[in-house]
């Protein structure tokens, strides 16, 4: 049996600071004032290049989702383009005190790039989603002008089965360190909990980059929620010119406060660094203590809580964003999703940005960190539409071989103290069958498959016996530098791997859509922890979770819609999530929320009777049809009954919850109206209902909330623009253009209403709604002053708002 007992610490400070990240020296962000060109130009490294015509930009930056969609280019990733582009900008750095040394920090850039300062090249990082830092002191011209150049190579368009985006698109800081300071990413804090005494395992390890010898006093403190210090230790270190050196300490708290789901309590580790009695380096990590345990017969436990995870996939796009997505946009999502009833994401598939870890630590979600979508050989990438027509092989398989082991290495070290993460995947997906691997076992059948198996074994295609080396590198890269979470991946083809050493190799293993195995590996590999990585959003797989207890959670696909693995054109991007691409819950958010939400709560949806077995877990809160027309009316409820009543009488009978399909559903004729469920418990008394009701054409624009407050440096409002009728309700069937103006220290960010067949341009200010509403993303540019935003639509009444800036 595999059983992991396990508390883990993570970074506790200012959204805004770069410690999570860095963990040393004195950090500033440099996201404003770049410059950028969509070309390739070899002069564009040095200092003395004319850039003057260059388009003024701030990053996060993502150039493709500015591009125009167009049928000719890749269905992959969302038909719109790649290149490859320049970044410059010229930065002033201080006069050096007594050896200071600047680093240069990424937090992503997609892909291929190669970082320049002053024409001398600082390195290349072929991998778009993982964080890199380079130390630029070198070639430095300290108390002047320095040019930064960023060269961003995504001329392999189609290299991604989903959007990815293009350019720096994620913060970029520059930061000033002492020779002698912690090592980048250099604090790991994880806790044990024995007998209501937590105790905090601390490492430091601090870089020598001095000429001489140095004796250090490194001090670590441990700080409460309301600021009280509960724990502190002091150890000294000797670390010799140019090497690194390490510390280990424990810093005990009496009943400390738990982390989880709805108590996410945080404490805070202050690490200084001393040199001759002088402070020289300080770091601050948010940290908590929890327990997770998995166990091979009962699933999983947070904090000795058996417990299911209610998970989906989220890919790390925005919509119209594209992949340069504001910490209050995910700050919103993610709060929806909870709302739902989510508890746990699995960032498919790839590392996100460090506030998407942040946010989850602070709001109490759980967190499967991925790595990788591909290792040594290509995927499918589709051109013409999802499994549609020809597909090529454009990817990151060619960088596996070099960069494999030090992209995991980075990835864990980065977001090894986050509270909210608990496990390492290490891979989805990369058994697919023929896809590229290949063994005899596809002969035998499709037992086993969730998904195509693209025909049985191909003796020419890649040896999937392979699987089991690499599986076994890559969770030793993990494990180097994280020995107290678990390890896996996303197994597509779980028949094939098991005739490998793929699965022996992990911890706990993710079935990706092959919930028919889960009660006969169970009995076969008695001590394999499962869990369903990724699952379609019927009734069956949640109930082969629910009812099973040794499958401990899984991960629908998708949580929100996203860009790419688009079908024919045209289509933006894949549909399925619970959430739309402006953040908006779908009629399937709902019917999730009543299989994982606590709270009470009943939803109806609503569409014209063409088949009777037809039973709807996608019905829109619509109430206009023809008169007489035959509607099935869908509930979805955690209630134990539920009626319908149409203009205050019954016109559906009380029906109990339908425990196979989870859904309550009646035939009635329209008639215009307010149609309303009432959701009933055991004994007939009310908990909860829900109303629609008929809808004239609409007259207006409205804005959801008015009362917005967003920060000067940068911060952004998300505003709910719906169109309503006469009597104030939204009306669902608009599609009306509406115009966007902004006057006062702001700029559009773009317009999303979640149409994922609309295929017009989403770079100006003027956009279709998409069931009566639409979001605008607005965003300060620096001055703590008001910003009037006006929405005009042809025929309705116009709107405006004033966003107050602090």
């Amino acid at each position: 049996m595999f059983t992991k007992k396990i508390l883990v610490a993570v970074f506790f400070l200012s959204c805004w600071s770069a410690f999570s990240q860095l963990s040393f020296g004195d950090s500033k962000k440099i996201n404003d004032n770049w410059k950028f060109n969509l070309q390739d130009i070899s002069d564009a490294k040095n200092t003395a290049f004319d850039d003057s015509n260059w388009q003024k930009v701030n990053v996060p930056h993502d150039w493709s989702v500015k591009g125009q969609l167009s049928p000719t280019l890749a269905s992959c990733t969302g038909y719109l383009p790649g290149g490859i582009a320049w970044y410059r900008k010229s930065i002033n750095i201080p006069q050096s005190k007594s050896g200071e040394k600047v680093y240069l920090y990424f937090e992503g850039v997609y892909n291929r790039s190669e970082v320049f300062i002053n024409g001398h090249s600082l390195g290349k990082r072929p991998n778009g989603y993982i964080s890199f830092a380079y130390d630029a002191t070198a070639y430095v011209k300290f108390g002047a002008e320095n040019t930064i150049a960023v060269r961003v190579d995504h001329s392999q368009s189609a290299d991604s089965r989903w959007y990815s985006g293009s350019g720096i698109y994620r913060d970029v800081w520059v930061v000033y360190a002492n020779p002698v300071h912690i090592a980048q990413w250099g604090v790991y804090a994880y806790p044990e909990v024995k007998k209501g005494t937590g105790t905090l395992n601390v490492e430091v390890e601090v870089e020598n980059g001095s000429a001489s010898k140095s004796t250090l006093t490194v001090v670590n403190e441990l700080i409460s929620k309301d600021g009280k210090s509960v724990a502190k230790t002091s150890n000294k270190i000797e670390v010799t010119t140019n090497t690194n050196g390490k510390i280990a300490t424990k810093l005990q708290v009496k009943n400390p406060k738990l982390w989880d789901l709805d108590n996410p309590n945080l404490y805070q580790l202050k690490t200084t660094v001393f040199k001759d009695g002088k402070e020289i380096d300080q770091t601050l990590t948010k940290t908590g203590f929890r327990k997770f345990t998995f166990d091979a017969n009962n699933g999983f436990a947070l904090n000795d809580k058996w417990m299911k995870m209610k998970g989906v996939c989220l890919h790390h796009d925005a919509g119209v964003l594209g992949s340069a997505v504001p910490r209050e946009v995910w700050e919103s999502r993610l709060k929806t999703l909870k709302e739902i009833g989510v508890n746990a994401i699995r960032t498919s598939h790839n590392p996100q940005a460090p506030d998407f870890y942040e946010l989850c630590d602070e709001l109490g979600l759980l967190v499967l960190n991925e790595a990788y979508d591909e290792w040594e050989f290509p995927k499918r990438k589709w051109m013409t539409g999802w499994n549609v027509g020809t597909p090529e092989f454009q990817g990151s398989f060619d960088i596996f071989a070099d960069w494999a082991e030090k992209d995991l290495e980075d990835f864990v070290r980065r977001d090894r103290n986050h509270l909210s993460v608990f496990g390492w995947s290490i891979g989805n997906e990369v058994d697919y069958p023929n896809d590229p691997y290949s063994h005899p076992v596809l002969d035998k059948g499709k037992d086993g498959f969730g998904q195509a198996a693209y025909g049985g074994y191909k003796k020419d295609a890649p040896d999937a016996m392979r699987l089991g080396a690499i599986a076994k590198r890559l969770v030793a890269a993990v494990k180097k530098y994280d020995k107290s979470r678990p390890t896996t991946a996303g197994l597509a083809g779980v028949a094939m791997s098991n005739e490998t050493e793929y699965p022996g190799a992990l911890d706990i293993t993710g079935y990706n859509y092959t919930e028919s195995k889960y009660l006969s590996d169970h009995k076969k590999y008695p001590n394999r922890v499962i869990f369903g990585s990724e699952n379609v959003h019927d009734m069956e797989p949640w109930l082969a979770v629910k009812n099973n207890k040794h499958i401990f959670g899984q991960f629908l696909w998708t949580g929100i819609d996203y860009l790419g693995e688009s079908g024919s054109w045209p289509s933006r991007g894949f549909y399925s999530g619970l959430v739309d691409f402006a953040g908006i819950i779908k009629p399937r958010g709902y019917f999730r929320q009543s299989l994982w939400s606590d709270k009470p709560m009943t939803y109806i949806g609503t569409y014209p009777l063409k088949d009777e077995k037809e039973v709807s877990k996608d019905a829109w809160a619509i109430w206009n049809y023809n008169s007489g027309a035959t509607i099935r009316v869908v509930c979805y409820t955690n209630a134990a009954k539920a009626r319908l009543e149409l203009n205050g009488k019954v016109v559906g009978d009380t029906k109990s919850y339908d425990e196979k399909t989870g859904i309550i559903y009646w035939d009635i004729p329209f008639t215009s109206g307010k149609l309303e469920a009432i959701g009933l418990s055991n004994d007939n008394k009310e908990v909860s209902r829900y109303a629609i009701k008929s809808t004239a054409q609409p007259v207006e624009l409205s804005i959801a909330d008015k009362n917005i407050t967003i920060a000067k440096d940068k911060g952004v409002a998300k505003i709910m623009v719906q169109l309503k009728d006469e009597k104030g309700l939204q009306v669902m069937l608009s599609d009306n253009e509406v115009t966007c103006t902004i006057s006062g220290p702001g700029v559009l960010l773009g317009l999303e209403a979640g149409n994922n067949s609309d295929m017009t341009d989403y770079t100006d200010n003027v956009h279709r709604v998409f069931h009566g509403q639409i979001a605008a993303y607005i965003q300060a540019t620096g001055e703590a002053q008001p910003i009037k935003v006006t929405f005009t639509s042809q025929w309705l009444k116009p709107v405006e708002m004033i966003i107050n800036v602090k």
